[in-house]
């Protein structure tokens, strides 16, 4: 388990975080959400024992991370963002280094061979570090966070560098961990959000914003429950669904040639929607009901026009 309360990080008369309280169990993922410069990486940092916090308190698996550093930091896997490492050594010196310093004793070979097959690192382990691309740069930080199977792990941006083939393995790689893990990931990719976090919380300007789940989250989207189309028959299509009654506003996109109803607060209209289609003979090749658009709801969030309406932070 994590656990903050009042965490606060001062940097002469600014606030980088401002009184965070918040907890995450086991078997949790929590996605840690923001804008640049929104405490993000200094909330992790402190969890981390790697910052010490101006005034609160954070702990791990119920250690202190700043009276028991040492047993917090045992049970801790923890992935900077731009995460540090020796460029003049191998993937697997690195690896080992790792592993001894982490006291992995007669565990070591095993672990290595375990996170090098989870992380495909087999075609670089003899390749120094300096040489890497990006994304295996990312793969062996990823890599020397797990080495030790930590109870918690807090991963900046795991899938930074990435492409589309690798950030799809590292989630499924989050996924299969967190059945017995307590992780917090922090992420600009809201996609990620809704493919590996049971729980989000949005912060800017050090404060926690938001603590919701993604569904949630999307629930308080404009989008929610509205109904997406594409018709070569645009002009009327854009008719049919304004004799819907509980039709609010209808938005098209030019480039995608998708048209959107979007309905009365509280109205469901995928029904009435597809029967005035029907009825007016319009054909579509694809017709789809929205849960609600992630980035839309962050949007308005973190400029402040949303926060009250969203479920408090679950201290």
């Amino acid at each position: 388990m994590i656990e903050t309360k009042n965490l606060c990080k001062r940097y002469g008369e600014i606030a980088a975080v401002d009184d965070i309280s918040f907890k995450v169990e086991a078997g949790q993922v929590l996605g840690f959400l923001g804008p640049n410069g929104a405490g993000k990486s200094t909330t992790m940092k402190m969890i981390a024992g790697f910052l010490a916090p101006t005034s609160g308190s954070a702990s791990v698996c119920g250690h202190d991370v700043a009276s028991d550093s040492i047993a917090a930091k045992r049970v801790v896997g923890y992935l900077p963002e731009g995460a540090p490492s020796y460029g003049e050594m191998t993937t697997r010196a690195f690896l080992t280094f790792i592993a001894d310093a982490r006291s992995l004793g007669a565990r070591r070979a095993q672990r290595i061979e375990d996170v090098v097959e989870r992380l495909h690192l087999h075609k670089v382990l003899e390749q120094t570090i300096e040489t890497l691309s990006k994304g295996f740069k990312r793969r062996v930080g990823l890599a020397q966070a797990i080495i030790h199977d930590p109870a918690v792990l807090i991963l900046d941006e795991p899938t930074d560098g990435l492409d589309p083939n690798q950030k799809f393995e590292v989630r499924a790689l989050i996924n299969t961990m967190a059945k017995d893990k307590t992780i917090i990931v922090s992420t600009h990719i809201l996609e990620e959000v809704q493919a590996v976090c049971s729980r989000a919380v949005i912060i800017a300007r050090g404060k926690i914003l938001a603590d919701a789940t993604p569904g949630e989250l999307e629930s308080r989207s404009r989008y929610h429950n509205a109904v997406s189309l594409t018709t070569t028959n645009v002009g009327a299509a854009r008719e049919a669904l304004s004799k819907v009654a509980d039709v609010a506003a209808i938005e098209f996109d030019a480039q995608t040639h998708r048209l959107t109803a979007i309905p009365k607060p509280g109205r469901q209209i995928f029904a009435p929607v597809s029967e005035s289609l029907k009825a007016q003979g319009i054909a579509v090749s694809e017709l789809q009901l929205e849960s609600g658009r992630m980035d839309e709801v962050f949007r308005t969030i973190t400029r402040g026009d949303l926060g009250e309406d969203l479920p408090e932070a679950r201290a």
